[in-house]
């Protein structure tokens, strides 16, 4: 079995879906800190099945967690990259953004914002969607 260094696995998988993904998040992330926001979790994911998993969780200088499903596509074909976050995901999106703040004393501010990666570049939808 031959062993690949972190360069050349990183090189293997630049084509997957899993490696496209982690690029969008790693562009969003880098937006939104130039922005000055603060990245608290990555990946967040709820125990067990049919939970839910946000991809960034972020604190804005005011205080406000914002939770971000970042989107990409390479086309704007049926709708883009925004078209993509049905209400199924948007209810998984809600119920960890729950889950995370459990852990919180005191409930901040918060909400949902969609970050779009797209030919143009990032498009930052703030307050996208809410709880209800």
């Amino acid at each position: 079995m031959r062993f690949l260094d972190q360069d050349a696995a990183r090189a293997a998988g630049a084509g997957t879906t899993k490696a496209r993904g982690d690029r969008a998040e790693d562009e969003a992330l880098a937006y939104l800190q130039a922005r000055g926001l603060r990245l608290l979790e990555r990946n967040y994911r709820t125990p067990g099945r049919g939970g839910g998993e946000i991809d960034l969780i972020l604190r804005a200088q005011d205080g406000t967690v914002v939770f971000v499903e970042v989107r990409q596509r390479s086309h704007s074909a049926f709708g883009g990259a925004g078209a993509s976050i049905g209400a199924v995901k948007r209810r998984r999106i809600v119920f960890a953004a729950r889950h995370y703040l459990l852990r919180w004393r005191t409930l901040p501010p918060a909400r949902f914002d969609v970050v779009l990666i797209e030919s143009g570049g990032p498009l930052w939808l703030q307050a996208a969607f809410d709880a209800a």
